[in-house]
């Protein structure tokens, strides 16, 4: 705790804060930490103990994944408050657990907006590498019918959802840009030179261009 405290960044913090994240830990600075102490599933769980937003993104860092049971993981998904651990916790750690799928399916319509984003960021995994048995025209329905006004966190999931089915199911791919265009959803979003834009009909279009579809 101390070694992280020494790392505080008052510059990366002010970043991360507008970001809703609490920490001003450089994350290359963080993932040097990681690397060091290799893989310790007893600190990690020490580290998330703590509360402390700078540790728990340690803690995912150095965590064994497959150790975690189901409980265990929707209970951490419930006290990762900022976006970033929440992130990471997806993605580095329950994507990789055996109850993937059946988190995905408790989370995907919970009435908590940040845990409903948490299934759909699964949901949007399955889409791309797994879509045997997801019902793709019912998902563009919940997109269509409740994406617009979903708030933040989850809109952002839904619409990386509706972008994956465009660029991986061309037989999808009309409809999914004909729903991003007439929702309108994040259209407007700053997008800095070089990155392609989060507006899914945009985003569609340039990665199917891309892989030469």
């Amino acid at each position: 705790m101390a070694e992280l405290a020494a790392l505080e960044d008052p510059k990366a913090r002010e970043v991360n804060e507008r970001h809703g994240d609490d920490h001003g830990v450089n994350l290359g600075k963080l993932r040097a930490v990681a690397k060091r102490l290799k893989i310790q599933q007893d600190l990690a769980l020490e580290l998330w103990a703590t509360e402390d937003t700078a540790a728990r993104l340690l803690a995912l860092l150095i965590c064994r994944p497959k150790a975690f049971g189901r409980d265990e993981l929707d209970a951490m998904l419930r006290q990762a408050r900022t976006p970033k651990v929440q992130d990471w916790l997806v993605n580095y750690v329950v994507k990789k657990s055996p109850h993937a799928e059946e988190l995905r399916q408790a989370w995907f319509a919970d009435p908590d907006p940040v845990v409903a984003s948490a299934g759909w960021a699964l949901t949007s995994e399955r889409v791309v590498k797994k879509p045997e048995g997801l019902d793709l025209p019912g998902l563009l329905d919940v997109i269509e019918a409740q994406m617009k006004d979903a708030p933040e966190r989850l809109q952002w999931a839904m619409n990386t959802c509706l972008a994956q089915i465009g660029i991986e199911h061309p037989g999808y791919r009309d409809r999914a840009i004909g729903i991003g265009e007439r929702l309108e959803v994040l259209k407007d979003y700053p997008t800095p030179p070089n990155c392609t834009s989060p507006f899914a009909p945009v985003w569609i279009k340039e990665m199917v261009r891309r892989q030469g579809v």
